[in-house]
């Protein structure tokens, strides 16, 4: 009993600076993109650096159900340490975009499930799960190709992209790009489907920054690639 004492102290310990944290301005902004978080990514992380990897006060923090909790319990977390059927859970239940990402990008890739996991969610019916499912692969376009179909993916991207809900539309159209930019062989059918299904095509996009229309990210990566 004294050790579920002291781990749900730390625990309200850790919600109560997280809620001295939240600033109504900052939930305003991240409220237009889906998230419900109030806290800035940068004190998020400092608080994360002060309390280093406590896989168990992660695990808590993950099920108050907190945004701000979960992205710290990520932050905190051993990687390894989840077991597939976990993170399956984890991943299915994470459904703001930067719990979400951050699970998937900080977490998932370093597990030794990944691959399991890549297959398992690619399919799946439920497009925030199958978003992951293509992260995972654009992660595999980039570093490990071999055993992909890459023709077969750009196939699946041409027949659904378009139609695609936001999430996974936006998922499917990282892998195109990486496609294009990492694989020669592959780069004019990549740019050509980019170019006819012009998803993307007109996302606002900040002076200075890339547009994720993917001939242009496509374009633009190659050629600092050349130029390096």
């Amino acid at each position: 009993m004294a050790e579920t004492t002291v781990a749900e102290t730390t625990v309200a310990e850790v919600m109560a600076e997280l809620a001295a944290l939240a600033d109504p301005k900052i939930r305003a902004v991240n409220e237009k993109h889906g998230d419900d978080h109030a806290v800035n990514l940068t004190k998020l992380r400092a608080l994360a650096k002060r309390l280093k990897t406590q896989q168990d006060l992660a695990r808590e923090l993950w099920q108050t159900g907190d945004s701000a909790a979960r992205l710290l319990a990520l932050l905190i977390c051993r990687p390894k340490a989840f077991e597939r059927a976990e993170l399956d859970a984890m991943l299915r239940d994470a459904r703001a975009p930067k719990v979400h990402d951050w699970l998937v990008n900080y977490v998932v890739k370093k597990s030794p499930h990944a691959e399991e996991l890549r297959v398992s969610w690619f399919a799946d019916p439920d497009p925030v799960v199958a978003s992951a499912g293509w992260a995972l692969t654009t992660d595999r376009v980039a570093r490990e190709p071999g055993g992909l179909d890459l023709p077969g993916l750009l196939d699946i991207i041409d027949e659904q992209m378009r139609e695609a809900p936001e999430r996974l539309q936006w998922a499917m159209n990282h892998c195109l790009a990486q496609i294009g930019i990492e694989h020669a062989g592959h780069r004019a059918r990549a740019i050509e489907i980019g170019e006819r299904l012009e998803v993307l095509k007109d996302y606002p996009t900040p002076p200075g920054c890339t547009s994720p229309f993917a001939p242009i990210w496509i374009g633009e990566m190659v050629s600092r690639q050349e130029a390096s």
